[in-house]
């Protein structure tokens, strides 16, 4: 049995814990494993450093996990930072420059790089080389540094804002990561419930893969939650205890949040179905507009409870349905 202080580390990292160890315990994505599984054997039989990889997709699909992943089953090191961390051309060389051969340098959100940055990034990418400038004026410089051979695995959440000269050089491959099915959310959820010590039954499982939101990250955290919510009520994880954990977090049964139904139930029933402008419902709700266009529409949109149009927002038969309102067909 693990000692007290050994559960609170491990309940300290538990997101580090939860990934996974191996290619076999990595659920969905199919296609991209087997890819990255052949990417990798050919480099490694060729004694090379796999070629740049970006990963996108929407947050919480496993852009990171894949990263770790792969730095696991290559047996190399992985120096890890993001997009907004390297601010100054100095801090790339930093990082670049202290690699060993065949390293791994994985850069999260990396569409928020510095321009400049980036600029510097494209030769180290294709030449493995990095041109510093140094002084200013006449007296000005360049330096040319070498860098030891190394693999970029990048990983963004909105692929649009990376410009199109660091997309192309990312020659190992740009993978999209996919939403998952309630079968590959229940497994994962079985997989990390034996590894945090719980017990659930398939009832307690369906509940929270339907409410999952097609996500990895959300299911996991549902899951801590509702073990949470039976730890302190001293009953058993069933569906009934998933329910009421995910009632008081205002979750339902499509995984819809408060501020998901408040957008639906603004444009019922105050704009009659709609169409109504972001900007009405945005004020409407005392939201921002940018947290109701990026955060709480895609998903609605991908239930099928909201229609964008020309003219506007939209809520569809299947949202008065899921509310409870009488649907009337004009």
């Amino acid at each position: 049995m693990s000692s007290p202080s050994k559960k609170i580390q491990e309940e300290g990292f538990l997101d580090q814990t939860l990934r996974p160890e191996g290619w076999d315990e990595y659920i969905g994505q199919d296609n991209i494993k087997q890819n990255l599984k052949i990417l990798l054997t050919a480099a490694e039989e060729r004694n090379h450093p796999a070629e740049h990889i970006l990963f996108y997709g929407p947050p919480g699909l496993g852009k990171t996990t894949l990263a770790h992943l792969i730095a696991k089953e290559t047996s190399r090191q992985i120096k890890i930072t993001s997009g907004p961390a390297i601010e100054k051309v100095g801090d790339l060389a930093s990082i670049l420059t202290n690699l060993s051969p065949g390293d791994i340098v994985f850069i999260d959100e990396i569409h928020r790089l510095n321009k400049m940055v980036e600029e510097i990034l494209y030769p180290a990418m294709e030449s493995g080389v990095i041109d510093i400038i140094l002084g200013k004026g006449p007296s000005a410089r360049t330096v040319q540094l070498e860098i030891p051979p190394f693999t970029l695995i990048a990983a963004t959440t909105r692929i649009a804002l990376l410009s199109s000269p660091l997309r192309s050089r990312f020659s190992g491959g740009v993978f999209r990561l996919e939403f998952y099915t309630q079968d590959e959310i229940k497994k994962i959820l079985s997989r990390s419930a034996k590894i945090l010590g719980v017990e659930l039954n398939d009832d307690a499982l369906s509940e929270i893969a339907k409410r999952a939101r097609f996500t990895p990250r959300t299911a996991n955290y549902f899951l801590k939650r509702c073990r949470d919510y039976a730890q302190v009520h001293k009953i058993p994880l069933d569906g009934s205890a998933v329910k009421k954990a995910l009632a008081l977090l205002e979750v339902d049964e499509l995984g819809l949040t408060s501020s998901d139904r408040k957008v639906l139930e603004v444009i019922i029933n105050k704009f009659s179905g709609g169409p109504v402008g972001l900007k009405t419902i945005a004020a409407a709700t005392s939201e921002e507009e940018a947290t109701v266009e990026e955060v709480v529409e895609p998903y609605l949109i991908q239930c099928g409870l909201l229609e964008r149009t020309p003219r506007g927002r939209t809520a569809t038969k299947r949202a008065y349905e899921h509310l409870g309102f009488d649907f009337i067909e004009e």
